[in-house]
């Protein structure tokens, strides 16, 4: 049970994250999507969701090899 929890907090922002990146992607081909009035704002929004995303993920990681001590010593705790 544990396990999927684990997979839906992961899977959640990464998700995010994708959508990140479809709505920076629609915004360098100049396509508009629904809940955006202009076409920087949708660009923005898409960059902080995937920024976001990608470092809640890359935390998440961290933080379990952290726990495992499957990093290197500089990231060690003290």
């Amino acid at each position: 049970m544990g396990r999927y929890i684990a997979l839906i907090i992961v899977v959640i922002p990464g998700v995010m994250a994708v959508m990140g990146i479809k709505w920076m992607r629609d915004t360098l081909f100049g396509v508009l999507q629904a809940p955006f009035p202009i076409l920087w704002l949708q660009f923005l929004i898409g960059f902080l969701c995937f920024a976001a995303g990608l470092s809640f993920v890359g935390g998440f990681i961290f933080y379990r090899d952290r726990k495992r001590n499957k990093v290197q010593l500089k990231f060690k705790k003290k």
